[in-house]
């Protein structure tokens, strides 16, 4: 009897069932990159017009340039 649960246990630890186990890392690995991409694009759209130059542009280098 006191086998039968040990065997019952071994069959559940996560070390000695490598089909429950690579299941898992597989399902981790697909959240962990999709978190990792969704949240780069998260960070990319609020971040998309902050701090924007305003560029000077001389005006001899127009399409038609002003010259002085």
């Amino acid at each position: 009897m006191d086998q039968h649960q040990e065997k019952d246990y071994r069959e559940k630890d996560f070390k000695h069932s490598w089909v429950n186990s690579s299941v898992f890392l597989f399902y981790l690995q697909v959240f962990c990159v999709l978190a990792f991409v969704l949240g780069g694009c998260y960070s990319l759209y609020t971040q998309r017009y902050k701090g924007k130059p305003e560029v000077n542009v001389p005006a001899n280098t127009h399409y038609t340039p002003e010259y002085k």
